[in-house]
């Protein structure tokens, strides 16, 4: 099985209502939606920054952390991925 941001966003699901000790989702979602925006930002401009460094590695890392940070940032704001 290969990757899907649906997959991710089911497992984001699955562990949004975790002990935050034991998620790291969880206790992203707890912090609540200023934080996460917040975080998105940052890998936001991560992205920025190694892609000026023409560091593809460093883009590949971040692109994920991007995509995760987004889904996490979507299901605090209530907005489904499916809407997107």
């Amino acid at each position: 099985m290969g990757f899907s941001l649906k997959k991710l966003d089911q497992i984001i699901a699955e562990r949004s209502n975790s002990d935050p000790q034991k998620s790291y989702s969880a206790k992203l979602l707890k912090k609540g939606t200023p934080q996460c925006a917040k975080k998105f930002g940052e890998e936001a401009f991560e992205i920025a920054i190694s892609a000026v460094e023409n560091d593809k590695t460093g883009v590949k890392n971040e692109a994920a952390d991007v995509l995760y940070h987004l889904l996490i940032l979507l299901r605090a704001s209530n907005v489904p991925l499916d809407d997107v």
